[in-house]
């Protein structure tokens, strides 16, 4: 049975979901600026801000070791600064309720995927659970159509996404949520001015630009830190389920701020979404506390806030 702990870290789940999917429709406020330049300025603001954090809390920040550095670098490369770009690329050949629906999908992966990584067998209810949520997005996104390599680009946007936490299972519980965030902030930062020095020419942002990147940096930095937490407590499949939650959460700030109308359809999706988490989140399989952990460092159990992007 899931205890308070656990239950804190659905609550965390969800509004790091919630988050991250309200803060789509910001996200669209930066599409003519340039990409690789937008995103380094994002997680170098987002990396101040988790080093302030963590020097006014006194928490101590894990330093990665070698063997930490591959994961790092991948959730850099593919679940940050590719998710964003192939998603952008997606957009470009699809309509985007094709992309969300196929991005939809990573729930499943990760209810799949998630306890094989952890040697152990994939629940039936997790993976049912999964499965309506998926049906849910695909209601709440309306399907959509491609031309082209479009769904080809959908459903890496997918892999990415699931692949952002399946990357980290690893090395949270080596280093810590908020280390973990810290560091592939700075990464992200370093990799991503270097690429846009590159390949782009510098702008200065407008005030809408300003405005949107600061609002994402700060998302980022609390879903991060808080996303990771519920991870580490909840296990990567009944974490992912609640994945479900962002086009839900995007459906309702669209309607917030006007772009888009509500529908029947919309309520539906929401509907088999939220039905979809329960089933998942109620599976019959053990939770994480019931099996034997690793003990966790220090830093680790220093730096997990109280119970919330992205996603980046």
């Amino acid at each position: 049975m899931p205890t308070s702990r656990h239950r804190l870290a659905i609550g965390a789940g969800l509004l790091t979901s919630a988050m991250i999917g309200g803060s789509v429709p910001l996200s669209g406020m930066l599409v003519d600026f340039p990409l690789l330049t937008g995103q380094a300025m994002r997680y170098g603001v987002g990396a101040l801000l988790l080093a302030a954090w963590a020097l006014a809390r006194r928490v101590p920040i894990a330093a990665p070791k070698p063997r930490d550095f591959p994961a790092l670098i991948a959730i850099v490369v593919v679940g940050m600064l590719g998710f964003n770009a192939v998603m952008i690329a997606a957009q470009r050949h699809a309509e985007p309720g094709l992309v969300a629906a196929v991005l939809g999908g990573s729930p499943l992966v990760l209810a799949t995927i998630g306890p094989l990584m952890a040697k152990r067998r994939p629940a039936a209810r997790t993976l049912l659970g999964a499965a309506v949520v998926v049906a849910g997005v695909v209601v709440l996104s309306g399907g959509g159509s491609w031309a082209g390599p479009g769904l080809l680009l959908a459903v890496l946007t997918m892999v990415c996404e699931a692949c952002f936490t399946l990357f980290a299972v690893g090395v949270i519980g080596r280093l810590g949520g908020l280390s973990v965030a810290l560091w592939c902030h700075v990464i992200a930062t370093v990799g991503g001015a270097c690429l846009a020095f590159v390949f782009e020419t510098w702008r200065t942002p407008t005030n809408r630009e300003w405005t949107a990147l600061s609002v994402v940096a700060v998302l980022t930095v609390v879903a991060f830190v808080i996303w990771y937490q519920a991870v580490s407590v909840l296990g990567a499949d009944r974490a992912g389920v609640l994945i479900g939650v962002m086009p839900a959460a995007g459906l309702f700030v669209s309607i917030a701020v006007g772009s888009q109308d509500l529908t029947l359809a919309g309520l539906a999706g929401v509907a088999v979404v939220g039905l979809g988490c329960v089933i998942g989140l109620l599976s019959r399989s053990p939770w994480p506390s019931a099996a034997r952990r690793a003990p966790r460092p220090t830093a680790a159990r220093s730096a997990s806030p109280p119970p919330r992007d992205p996603v980046p």
